[in-house]
């Protein structure tokens, strides 16, 4: 098959497998800133090499981290000391009071700190929007949370749920949904928020057969990885992206699809593979749309035949060999990622420094 003709049944495969994300097919026979305001301490060296908030259900937090060479980590909420440790520790919190998301400060002896924040923002009509921050580079810097989101679909979004982005800064969405999607499940952007659209798929043809067995799921969704990258409408739709991104009047930016695994999976790969995070992190962020999506993915494959459910569970999942297959493509179409980046994305060397000075600390 020519490169254009899998381009092209690429886009009409990804269409379908992206649709089916959220609706089962009929079964056949903050309060807080963003981000603290960067003091001198913040562009000192983060002796932290692993560190993560997590929410718990019963409303308190889980605080772990890993600091090789100090002595003591002092855990802060509120600008009050909650918590504390050694150059590892794992804590729980307890007790603070309610917030749209709980800012925790890891404040080493020496060093620079860290603001972080469980990842999920937890929504009533979302299942998958989350900060794409939070993550450390190879050369040991921090990517800023409260800036970047991706998320699933918008339209199911609450009054309270619109509310919280609102007090969470969210000023510009990027929409990379096709016309049909976008028309049949209209965006509910926060008050004073841009709705862009930046359309993956945009005039591909229109998905006309499904898989008929598990094998065939997985290699439309290979293939449906590979068009994100070389597409053309897809190179237009995420060089609209990144110029958000790199605008710092636009932040906070979300982006997002209709099951927020796919095309809003690349645009996070490929975003944190530029600020320079390690491969096994990207792949480790873009394999938790599973375990967001774990619900409604069951759900989904629960309302179908047994048969029917195996043939669509490859287009529901994320799995490793597609991102894989994203950046082999990125290889044989484009050589290099920082060549993807300059060609498809828009990004030179000025650029990528700017990104890099804007979104990362330490």
């Amino acid at each position: 098959m020519t490169h254009i003709a899998r381009a092209k049944a690429s886009s009409c495969v990804l269409a379908a497998a992206l649709l089916v994300g959220i609706t089962a097919p009929v079964a056949s026979a903050h309060s807080a800133p963003a981000f603290a305001s960067p003091s001198r301490e913040s562009h000192a060296r983060i002796p932290f090499t692993q560190a993560k908030v997590t929410a718990l259900d019963d409303g308190s937090y889980t605080v772990e981290w890993k600091a090789p060479g100090t002595h003591r980590v002092a855990v802060k909420a509120g600008g009050r000391t909650v918590a504390s440790g050694g150059a590892t520790g794992k804590v729980t919190v307890r007790g603070l009071p309610a917030a749209d998301r709980q800012w925790f400060d890891l404040v080493p002896e020496r060093g620079g700190s860290l603001h972080l924040a469980d990842r999920l923002i937890a929504l009533e009509g979302s299942v998958n929007f989350r900060d794409a921050g939070g993550y450390r580079t190879t050369d040991g810097h921090w990517v800023k949370m409260g800036e970047i989101y991706r998320s699933d679909a918008l339209d199911k979004l609450t009054t309270a749920d619109l509310a919280k982005l609102r007090r969470l800064s969210i000023r510009t969405v990027y929409d990379l949904r096709t016309e049909s999607e976008r028309s049949a499940a209209p965006d509910r952007v926060p008050a004073g928020g841009t709705h862009v659209v930046a359309d993956v798929l945009a005039g591909s043809p229109a998905f006309t057969a499904m898989p008929t067995t598990p094998e065939e799921g997985v290699a439309m969704m290979v293939e449906g990885e590979k068009f994100m990258v070389s597409g053309d409408t897809a190179k237009a739709a995420y060089r609209t992206v990144f110029s958000g991104i790199t605008d710092d009047s636009a932040h906070a930016v979300v982006f997002h699809c209709t099951a927020g695994k796919d095309r809003t999976g690349w645009a996070g790969a490929a975003l944190l593979t530029t600020l320079g995070v390690p491969r096994s992190t990207v792949m480790q962020d873009y394999l938790a749309s599973n375990d967001y999506r774990a619900e409604a993915n069951a759900a989904a494959l629960a309302s179908m035949p047994a048969a029917q459910a195996a043939v669509y569970k490859p287009l529901l999942d994320v799995r490793a060999e597609y991102l894989n297959s994203g950046f082999d493509e990125v290889g044989e179409e484009f050589g290099s990622f920082g060549a993807y980046g300059k060609k498809a994305l828009g990004l030179d060397a000025k650029d990528v420094r700017e990104l890099k000075r804007d979104l990362l600390v330490g």
